[in-house]
């Protein structure tokens, strides 16, 4: 299955408050410029600091017609095993 780990936090909480080191940074305020890459994964795992702008984010690629996402919350919450 090809999956890919969305942390959507702003690019600075990305790189100095930590991430998974197998999320890639769609900040929330650019996710609709990623909505074409998106497409090629059959699952899309949202994360950010508690849920919340995850649950913005599933809203919005939703709308977009994508519906293989799933929000994990907080990025600590990922496993890159």
């Amino acid at each position: 299955m090809k999956t890919i780990i969305v942390d959507v936090r702003t690019e600075d909480e990305f790189n100095f408050d930590g991430h998974a080191e197998c999320s890639v940074n769609y900040p929330l305020d650019k996710i609709e410029s990623y909505v074409d890459n998106l497409r090629q994964f059959e699952k899309i795992v949202l994360v950010c600091r508690s849920g919340n702008r995850a649950n913005i984010a599933r809203s919005i690629l939703l709308q977009s017609g994508i519906s293989n996402i799933e929000n994990l919350g907080a990025w600590q919450n990922v496993s890159c095993n």
